[in-house]
């Protein structure tokens, strides 16, 4: 390996641990530093909750159901997979348990423990549980990274070398009568890529050109000839939806870890339910029966009792024990025949280096929105796999980096754009079903070169093609707030930003958009709508405004409020974005970042309404040339006409 490659790896090291460290600081910050009130209002502590539910779960350990006494419904940031402790507050001097959250409503959730017997400080009130920062993740970059830097003369250096252009990839003939009935002429080529490659090849995914659609049916290929193969994705929600569309097309999918929201599509191939359907899981659930009895058993004898009583708790909880070690022996069978029929193996990256999937190793592994992960992550599912598939789109969303110092240096360089620039690679989808042709072209021609084709089913599909529905007959609409002295508003806790005045702005439009579609199209199917904004404050803002708002009410099941982010991978009949920044200092702060603006222009199928104040946006290019193209179309309005408008 060359030495500036090298240099790379041990940068990206050194890049971890910065980014680490930081990560580590602002949860320290969170909570840390701060007491149990302010940990609970920032949503990273319950206090005090109760034990609704013990039992024994999927594994070695115990399982509990908690659920929050007080604080209902307020938000928080407990989701699936993250780590957690329970503590009691009646003893201070008592040891939290550590665990992992599995299954979360707003106010309960199932906690899997590191323990097989709850300590006895658990039955006496005043529990609470943290969350903790979960260095897992950290660890297995950190170790795939080790492995790839002392790779010699094995199928990993190789695979290195490939991807940092050294070597170059290899190629079978492609196959050019591998035709897939239902993929266009960009994505059938992609597939034969993908067949032929022997080191590396990517799906180059732009907006709705089917991407997702294009990996399913090259994992059927790749199926053809390997008996299994393994499926990743940073994003739970990009692993489910993969799982989903493989499980319709016929395909045996194990998913493995905690998605935070798991579909009913997706639950059944989750292992926790392959077990639960398993022939033998009754003969399992009657082990755990017996030894949850004997338990219970156990637990009725008091911490203050004689040699006769604690003699006979003892061997309660070895009888216990012993049960529980023959449940394991048939569960862990169980288990190992769910992985031996599994041919696709779902999970995100670091699950793949998991307990479960130490001795794993595959032909092929896929790698989804691989734009959006870090390089280190990356390489975690590499580390064990013979070649690569890429699937996403590096003019999309960034992977995060919460180090500025570790972003600057270059975490945020990811390995699929890397592979982007070698030559032979990857194949870019060039057909899209999702918008408008004129909500295309602005991205195509600023990050696509032109590429891009409408297809004949969208190129032209609007709200209403009646003339005198002004509204809904133009696909995009750029609402300019200049010299209406709508400013913006720091959140001094948050240091987040609002435009109250331009959100009231948008619900305005909005519900004149509305008015005027459900006017002539009453037994319409009805639309869907997205309003997006950058900043977390006008989001909020944004959600209460139109929660009070009697006249939205019949529609609050349509609307959807988030920020680019929640919306990635989506998409909405309508969608309105507000960019909020109006400032005489003409800061736009992280609008610097195209690539999420990119997102937020690509989500609307018939039409795009963007809010923002044109004399703080255009001194930056990309805004400046979407106002010249949103008046080259006709798009361009002044906010004049909507303000006064009943």
């Amino acid at each position: 390996m060359s030495e500036s490659k090298l240099e790379r790896i041990q940068q990206l090291q050194k890049l971890l641990k910065i980014e680490r460290d930081e990560d580590f600081e602002q949860y320290k910050q969170h909570f840390s530093r701060n007491n149990i009130n302010y940990r609970k209002e920032h949503g990273v502590t319950w206090y005090p909750l109760v034990i609704t539910n013990i039992e024994i779960g999927l594994g070695e350990y115990l399982a509990i159901d908690i659920e929050r006494t007080t604080n209902h419904n307020e938000p928080h940031q407990f989701s699936g997979g993250k780590i957690a402790s329970l503590f009691s507050n009646a003893h201070q001097d008592s040891q939290p348990i550590n665990g992992t959250v599995k299954v979360l409503g707003q106010n309960k959730l199932r906690f899997s423990l590191t323990v097989d017997e709850l300590p006895d400080w658990c039955h006496d009130g005043k529990l609470g549980i943290n969350l903790l920062f979960d260095e897992t993740s950290y660890n297995e970059m950190n170790i795939a990274l080790e492995k790839v830097n002392s790779a010699t003369n094995n199928r990993l250096a190789h695979l290195r070398d490939v991807m940092y252009k050294i070597k170059l990839p290899q190629f079978e003939k492609l196959d050019e009568s591998l035709c897939i009935a239902g993929l266009n002429q960009s994505q059938n080529l992609a597939v034969q890529k993908i067949v032929a490659a022997k080191d590396i090849a990517i799906i180059h995914g732009p907006p709705g050109t089917g991407k997702t659609t294009t990996l399913v049916q090259a994992i059927r290929q790749t199926l053809m000839s390997e008996k299994q193969v393994l499926v990743c994705s940073s994003s739970n929600t990009a692993v489910d939806l993969l799982t989903e569309k493989l499980h319709r097309e016929g395909i045996i999918v194990l998913r493995l870890g905690n998605p935070a929201r798991i579909s009913e599509e997706v639950l059944m191939n989750t292992l926790d339910a392959k077990v639960a359907a398993h022939p033998s899981s009754k003969e399992l659930k009657s082990y755990r029966k017996t030894a949850e009895e004997y338990f219970r058993m156990a637990g009725k004898y008091k911490r203050t009792f004689g040699r006769e009583e604690r003699e006979q708790r003892q061997l309660f909880y070895q009888e216990a024990r012993k049960i529980l070690n023959d449940a394991r022996v048939l569960e862990d069978y169980i288990i190992s025949e769910q992985f031996n029929k599994a041919q696709v193996i779902a999970c995100t990256p670091v699950v793949s280096s998991g307990r479960m999937m130490r001795d794993k190793y595959f032909t092929t592994v896929f790698i989804d929105e691989a734009a959006q992960a870090l390089e280190p992550m990356t390489w975690i599912p590499i580390t064990r796999s013979n070649r690569v598939i890429f699937a996403g789109d590096h003019f999309q969303l960034p992977p995060t980096v919460k180090s500025k110092k570790a972003e600057a240096g270059g975490l945020k360089d990811t390995l699929f754009e890397q592979c982007m620039y070698i030559d032979n690679v990857s194949i870019m989808l060039t057909t899209q079903y999702r918008m408008h042709e004129h909500i295309m072209n602005f991205s195509n021609q600023k990050f696509y070169q032109g590429k891009l084709i409408a297809d004949n089913s969208v190129k032209n599909t609007l709200l209403s093609f009646n003339e005198n529905e002004i509204l809904l007959n133009t696909p995009i609409d750029f609402i300019d707030t200049a010299g209406c002295g709508y400013n913006e508003i720091v959140n001094s806790e948050s240091l987040s930003i609002a435009n109250p005045e331009e959100a009231q702005l948008l619900i305005k439009h909005l519900k004149l958009v509305l008015e005027q579609y459900y006017q002539t199209n009453k037994t319409e199917k009805r639309i869907t709508i997205g309003l997006i904004s950058p900043y977390k404050e006008q989001v909020q803002y944004l959600t209460t405004k139109i929660a009070e708002d009697e006249d939205l009410q019949k529609y609050k099941s349509q609307i959807a409020i988030k920020t680019v982010d929640g919306f990635q991978g989506q998409e909405r009949d309508i969608i309105y974005i507000s960019l909020v920044r109006s400032n005489d200092q003409k800061e736009i702060g992280f609008l610097n970042d195209i690539r999420r603006m990119n997102v937020a222009l690509t989500r609307a199928k018939k039409k795009l309404v963007v809010i923002g104040d044109s004399s703080t946006l255009a001194n930056q290019s990309f805004y400046k040339d979407f106002m010249d193209y949103a008046d080259s179309i006709g798009a361009y309005k002044s906010a004049w006409e909507f303000i006064g408008y009943e």
